[in-house]
């Protein structure tokens, strides 16, 4: 499969954005630490100097970035409250506010990322629109179009009044149990997925169904500002290394450029800047167009008429869109803005065992520790600053246990590059400890079928299998130390 890398080689790009002299410094920075004894230097700042240090309780993921201006700590104020506003069907005497759907799975950005941190997955016959079923048509996957040809993209649970939701997601859970080496037994919930109620007719035969859950807002605008070279650098599609870990780029259509851009968001890195991602979810999971995503009717096709021809929210004095500027502007800088938590307990014994079990059994191949970000980033508070995410932002193999039934639905992906169904852009883990902090009920994983930190990492399979392997074989003492880590970050 062709990709636009080339790894692992002294022929990989080099950023552009750095001196000779900052080149050099910077490799010695983000080298992998060989000394387990201490904390690495501002080890606990893991965002930089935007690192959010207030206290890790339930608000522990929404304080903006600690080095923002003036200015900047306004612009937050601004895009948290469109992160939260509720929006409404039209018409409505709140015209700064219609538009909903007229299909759609929530009415604000915040009813799926709950305090800014992972949604959670339904809790019984309870639904959740923190979890959505993306449709996939293989017909139209090479067009781009993606989707089912009735349904669209994503099915929408909610209708605004005198129009039926399209249906509603059924979930039921196996059980899975794994016998861990010291005896230990974990019960495993491997998801089965169906749809109850369908109001448009049935789905294609052709369409597959691919469950997401929504993920957490951590350190969106450090993760943009990554050179594209450095996650190239980590790039193996070919396995040249031999270490069984072959990360690959994804790569979208071609951008203000003209050159294909760098997939680094969402489960499998199907937008490449944090404004993309919203334009995209304002229209897809609530059905309010922006500037960069005209669908004022959200997802509703072509066979949905009675969806198309409700009204709209668009006021033509505010513009052709439902959600003028600087609405996408402020939420996108809400999004990139948000701070990193401290990183607890860096010092502690068990803490620091965890972390050297964690590089020993290979999880740092792909869970990246550190990067440098550019000098020259969207927003300067992001500038030149060490970062310790976690991620490499590649697509690996995660085995059959975690695959999409089919390729996923990235619109923008290139036919080289479409992420295979078991195919997944490693998640960052900072503010992964305090996940279930910030909400008891947060699950792990795409589709949050993981309860624990343990589950999430029994499911690793494929190029991961290994790390996994040497998880199970470790001592319960080594367990806890190597789990202890992980709530650390």
């Amino acid at each position: 499969m062709p990709v636009l890398a080339v790894p692992h080689s002294e022929k990989a790009p080099q950023r552009t954005d750095l001196s000779e002299k900052d080149r050099r410094r910077v490799a010695d920075v983000v080298r992998p630490t060989h000394d387990f004894s201490r904390p690495e230097p501002f080890e606990a700042m893991a965002g930089g100097a935007g690192t959010s240090t207030a206290k890790p309780d339930r608000a522990g993921l929404t304080h903006p970035a600690g080095n923002l201006d003036g200015g900047g700590e306004e612009s937050f104020r601004l895009g948290s409250a469109l992160f939260e506003k509720l929006w409404v069907s039209s018409p409505s005497s709140t015209q700064a506010s219609d538009g909903l759907g007229p299909l759609y799975n929530a009415r604000s950005c915040e009813t799926c990322h709950i305090r800014d941190g992972r949604g959670r997955p339904p809790a019984g016959a309870a639904g959740s629109p923190s979890l959505v079923l993306k449709f996939s048509f293989p017909d139209t996957l090479r067009s781009g179009a993606g989707g089912d040809p009735v349904y669209g993209r994503q099915l929408q649970d909610s209708g605004v009044p005198g129009l039926p939701a399209e249906g509603h997601l059924a979930l039921r859970y196996e059980e899975l149990l794994v016998t861990l080496a010291d005896g230990e037994r974990v019960s495993l919930r491997r998801p089965v997925y169906g749809i109850e109620g369908l109001s448009y007719g049935a789905l294609d035969s052709a369409t597959r169904l691919s469950p997401r859950l929504a993920p957490p807002m951590t350190g969106l605008g450090l993760l943009e500002a990554i050179d594209v070279a450095d996650i190239l650098a980590h790039a193996d599609p070919d396995d040249r290394d031999g270490d069984g870990i072959s990360g690959r780029p994804s790569w979208l259509a071609p951008g203000a450029s003209g050159a294909p851009v760098l997939g680094r968001f969402g489960w499998k890195a199907q937008a490449a800047t944090v404004r993309a991602q919203a334009a995209d979810a304002f229209a897809t999971d609530i059905g309010i167009s922006t500037p960069d995503d005209m669908r004022s009717h959200g997802d509703c096709t072509a066979r949905q008429p009675q969806c198309l021809a409700m009204e709209d929210g668009v006021q033509e004095r505010l513009g052709p869109s439902e959600a003028p500027d600087p609405v996408l502007d402020l939420v996108a800088f809400y999004a990139r803005h948000l701070a990193v938590p401290a990183r607890r307990n860096v010092a502690a014994p068990a803490v620091l065992k965890g972390k050297r079990l964690f590089s020993d059994s290979g999880c740092t191949s792909c869970h990246v520790p550190k990067f440098v970000t550019r000098r020259d980033p969207t927003s300067p508070s992001t500038a030149f600053q060490l970062i310790l995410p976690y991620s490499d932002l590649l697509l690996h193999d995660m085995g059959e246990g975690l695959s999409d039934t089919v390729p996923a639905s990235a619109p923008g992906s290139t036919d080289e590059a479409k992420p295979l169904p078991g195919e997944w852009r490693t998640p960052p883990l900072w503010g992964i400890g305090l996940a279930q902090t910030v909400d008891a009920r947060a699950g792990f994983l795409h589709d949050g079928r993981a309860q624990t930190l343990t589950e999430a990492v029994l499911w690793h399979g494929g190029e991961a299998q290994a790390a996994r392997d040497r998880f199970v074989s470790l001592d319960a003492a080594d367990r806890r130390a190597l789990l202890a880590f992980l709530e650390s970050l």
